[in-house]
């Protein structure tokens, strides 16, 4: 397999408006294990990793989840069964279970994903539920997030559980965590929940969900010791301008040294929540998540993709001033099938860096 020359612009730091740069190159072509591709997610960025993981579950290994909710909940059937209703409001009311309305309340019903996910691979807009056989799911709550309460996530362990092999699973509650990324060792305290939305709580949250994933890991590596974070042009992976669809020009990329001279690595993709995008937060959450001391350790590429806020439209389609991945339709209401756009982005730079089409083949 090719392995590609890095030549990315170095980030550091982050501009806080980086479409203002002349963009990069896109990604590189690296030696990547079939195997081994993950993904993960915090917030609207743990949504996303649901939905990447049941549309391409032939080819995630596993998935971690922090502050998320179950699969296209906002796509739900609601009153009685007697219409859908897809949107902002269900999203929030509902999905999240943080804006109550007397006829929209949470937590949402598992049953209700658990039939989405069914009728989505019957239709064949998502992989075969089969394959989560053996996927590793890690999945973890703070007891006292307001934004998307235990109870949420309490949903998607239910999901998963009806979807894929229990032992598989775990379960993670933090009680004083806030709805926040959660670190050992950085960002604010632990019952906070503000800007930029990462935690102290004195959890490796990374290390156990990729410990999870892939087994025993080396130890991590020194911050002082890591490699650049590199940008990449996100515009060659998607089939509109990436604005449209609420992504930014510019995303990033961690490749552990060992990864650029040659050696067999896996992929993990790393999801950023609301406000928590480069040109909210500059590299808080690239530099200081947790991951890039792992992946040097333990051959992980880890990419970094970016949103960016969305306004204009109507109602909740085409509105996304949080710069959210989609989970309640604002790119369209087929927001988490394979052809979703923004699912669509991510396995088009998930492909690009194996130098293969084994999330996205070519049209027939």
């Amino acid at each position: 397999m090719r392995t590609g020359l890095i030549v990315l612009l170095l980030l550091s730091p982050l501009p806080a408006a980086a479409a203002q740069y002349d963009p990069p190159d896109p990604l590189p072509v690296l030696n990547l294990d079939a195997d081994g591709l993950s993904i993960s997610g915090i917030s609207s960025g743990a949504f996303m990793a649901h939905q990447f993981h049941l549309a391409h579950s032939a080819a995630v290994a596993g998935v971690g989840m922090i502050a998320g909710g179950p699969y296209a909940c906002a796509k739900g059937r609601y009153f009685g069964s007697r219409f859908d209703v897809t949107g902002l409001y269900v999203a929030t009311s509902i999905c999240s279970d943080t804006n109550p309305m007397w006829f929209f309340q949470g937590p949402p019903d598992p049953a209700q994903s658990v039939d989405q996910a069914n009728s989505a691979a019957a239709a064949g807009r998502i992989d075969d539920l089969a394959n989560l056989a053996g996927d590793r799911v890690w999945l973890l709550s703070g007891r006292a997030d307001r934004t998307v309460p235990t109870a949420v996530m309490d949903t998607v362990d239910t999901v998963y559980r009806n979807l894929s092999n229990s032992a598989d699973i775990t379960y993670e509650i933090i009680d004083d965590a806030q709805h926040a990324m959660i670190t050992d060792d950085f960002g604010n305290p632990c019952p906070t929940s503000r800007s930029p939305f990462i935690n102290d709580c004195d959890v490796d949250a990374v290390g156990a969900m990729l410990a999870h994933i892939y087994g025993p890991l080396a130890p991590k590596t020194a911050e002082a010791d890591l490699g650049p974070v590199l940008a990449f042009d996100q515009r060659p992976y998607v089939d509109q301008t990436p604005e449209s669809i609420s992504l930014a020009d510019i995303g990033y990329l961690y490749v552990p040294a060992s990864c650029q001279t040659g050696e067999s690595c896996r992929l993990h993709i790393a999801l950023h929540g609301c406000q928590q995008y480069a040109g909210a937060i500059g590299d808080a959450f690239v530099r200081g998540a947790g991951y890039n001391e792992w992946a040097e350790s333990n051959r992980i590429v880890v990419l970094y993709p970016q949103t960016t806020a969305l306004t204009g439209g109507w109602f909740s389609f085409g509105v996304n001033p949080n710069g959210c991945w989609d989970w309640w339709g604002y790119t369209g209401p087929d927001f988490a099938s394979r052809d979703a756009p923004q699912i669509r982005a991510l396995a088009r730079m998930a492909d690009a860096i194996s130098g293969e089409n084994r999330l996205t083949p070519p049209a027939d």
